[in-house]
């Protein structure tokens, strides 16, 4: 059985609102718990107006709320920001109000632009160097294997709980891969990001993995997909899809396009060769042929289980993407 999960960025829908983007989170939330996905996270981004959602911490509080059996995480919290003590208090506190669901996903990019990230870090953003450290220190923290001399070697981690989240590398290139392998943790690669040679990286991960207190090598592969009822439908959602590449290829901050305005659109020779570059990063299509490429996908990866991130035009199209894959998959069965 193919496990499959969700990974949403709460997106915002031209002629939508940022509260309406929250809601249709809550919404796929709930249907994602009802249909037997296994994982439901949430992304982290700053300042930008297609997506609504800069603390995943919060977001996941609210989720628990009211969902009952689905694992929630981050995919990822943007660690070279933070302190490691801090994110580890948030999270064991998330563990505390739903214990064994919670799941920790780290990352080093920006999620945002350079401007935009160093208003996050309060000055220069240029703290990537240290994020191998940081997860080793989230590491010693759920493990309390933190070396004497650490600041924070000894320090109660509150709020005291008997288990601890998953802790997840997420990563679009080799060195995440890597190092999720030498720290003896879960590793996602995001397909979605680099559709290129993500499965060599896998193969790195799981034959370099070093078992940490008996854990075992745990691979997912996030994968963007839209799995609609019809090939005119899923064409149609495909159109808004090419228009929001385009539109990040050119830098431009804006909303996720509708299917109308995805439709509606025309390209000239450069912005086609843009989306034809960038089709490979999607599985775009009906029931039939979405689930041979994405059971294709994850037998090249080898992957324990496929994480699936939909961003539609169309929030209803969003939530039917997910009811059909859920069939097909036969999941809850």
């Amino acid at each position: 059985m193919t496990l499959l999960s969700v990974l949403d960025q709460t997106p915002v829908i031209a002629g939508h609102s940022v509260a309406d983007a929250i809601a249709a989170t809550v919404e796929l939330a709930q249907l994602a718990d009802d249909l037997g996905y296994t994982r439901y996270w949430c992304a982290e981004h700053h300042g930008l107006r297609g997506v609504s959602n800069p603390c995943p911490e919060v977001m996941l509080a609210r989720l628990g709320s009211v969902t009952q059996r689905i694992r929630l995480g981050s995919g990822g919290v943007m660690l070279p920001y933070y302190s490691p003590f801090k994110v580890a208090e948030q999270f064991m506190m998330l563990e505390a109000l739903f214990p064994g669901r919670i799941d920790l996903g780290v990352g080093r990019a920006p999620g945002g632009d350079m401007k935009t990230a160093q208003a996050v870090a309060a000055g220069d953003y240029n703290r990537g160097d240290i994020f191998a450290q940081q997860v080793a220190d989230l590491v010693g923290l759920f493990n309390g294997t933190l070396p004497e001399d650490h600041v924070a070697h000894g320090v109660l981690l509150q709020p005291q709980v008997e288990t601890r989240p998953d802790l997840w590398m997420l990563g679009s290139s080799e060195f995440g891969g890597l190092l999720a392998a030498q720290l003896g943790i879960r590793f996602a690669f995001a397909h979605f990001i680099n559709a290129h040679f993500g499965h060599q990286v896998a193969h790195a991960y799981r034959e370099r993995f070093k078992s940490v207190n008996g854990t075992q090598p745990y691979l997912a592969a996030a994968v963007f997909v839209i799995c609609a009822d019809t090939e005119d439908e899923a064409l149609a959602l495909e159109k808004a899809v090419d228009l929001r590449r385009v539109q990040m290829a050119y830098g431009l901050n804006a909303e996720i396009p509708s299917v109308e305005q995805g439709v509606a659109q025309e390209y000239g020779e450069r912005e086609q060769l843009v989306i034809a570059r960038e089709k490979p990063r999607s599985v775009i299509g009906t029931p039939e042929s979405v689930t041979a490429r994405l059971h294709a996908l994850q037998e090249q990866f080898q992957a324990d289980e496929l994480i699936v991130l939909t961003v539609a035009g169309s929030y209803r199209a969003r939530l039917r993407s997910y009811q059909l894959l859920a069939e097909a998959f036969d999941l809850g069965k």
